[in-house]
């Protein structure tokens, strides 16, 4: 008889986790859904190569407009925050040249961070190492 409860139960259960897991997942990303910034970029150590890259969050995904010529796409990002501190992380991908996982923060107006380029192994390299890089930027006015 304890059996046959449980199973009628598990369901039951498990979408209560899912109803309370759901919107927690959605507060993660409002944090900087709707925010705009202009950054320069470059590889870390060095100066700015990359001027006035536009990074956007929406609909809880980052976008990166610099990353464009190079098909990288939007990726889903994740915030944290705490006090006037709203951390994050996205993952943006290109099918050609390989992936770039985001780490940053926002506090008021202005973004920082580091991204890490990960390159798609080719014929010559097979194993080729990752490149960090550094952003900065404020708010998109």
């Amino acid at each position: 008889m304890k059996l046959r409860l449980f199973t009628h139960s598990l369901p039951l259960s498990m979408f209560a986790v899912t109803m309370f897991a759901v919107p927690l997942a959605e507060a993660q990303t409002v944090a900087l859904d709707g925010k705009v910034f202009v950054a320069d970029a470059g590889v870390k150590g060095k100066a700015a190569d990359e001027k006035d890259d536009v990074l956007t969050f929406a609909n809880g995904r980052f976008h990166s407009s610099s990353c464009d010529q190079w098909g990288y796409d939007k990726g889903a990002y994740k915030t944290s925050s705490s006090g006037e501190t709203t951390s994050f992380e996205a993952e943006t991908n290109s099918a050609k040249y390989g992936k770039l996982v985001w780490k940053g923060t926002v506090r008021g107006n202005e973004i920082e961070g580091t991204f890490m380029q990960y390159p798609k192994p080719g014929m010559f390299n097979s194993n080729p190492d990752p490149i960090e890089h550094w952003f900065k930027g404020r708010a998109k006015t």
